[in-house]
């Protein structure tokens, strides 16, 4: 929280997650906490929504390590391919 209420107004930052933003007080432990940082961050920022299969994954394909029709289910993050971005 300390570094992004520092930045906040005053640099940008480029986040990823592939965590949902209703996941975020779980993963920061405390609700109020992560509903601060997503306010800070999401206040004039660009949110983009990234489909498709991740590089790790697809090279994990091609070298035969798991096969091609079959997923890994992430029970963290209902579609795990895809992940969340917010530019601000």
């Amino acid at each position: 929280f300390r570094l992004v209420n520092r930045r906040y107004e005053r640099a940008s930052i480029i986040l990823t997650s592939n965590k949902s933003f209703t996941d975020w007080g779980e993963v920061f432990g405390d609700q109020v906490i992560a509903t601060a940082i997503l306010d800070r961050l999401l206040h004039h920022s660009t949110t983009l929504n990234i489909k498709g299969e991740s590089y790790r994954l697809k090279d994990k394909r091609k070298a035969g390590l798991i096969a091609a029709n079959t997923a890994k289910v992430n029970t963290d993050n209902p579609n795990p391919e895809e992940e969340t971005v917010a530019i601000n």
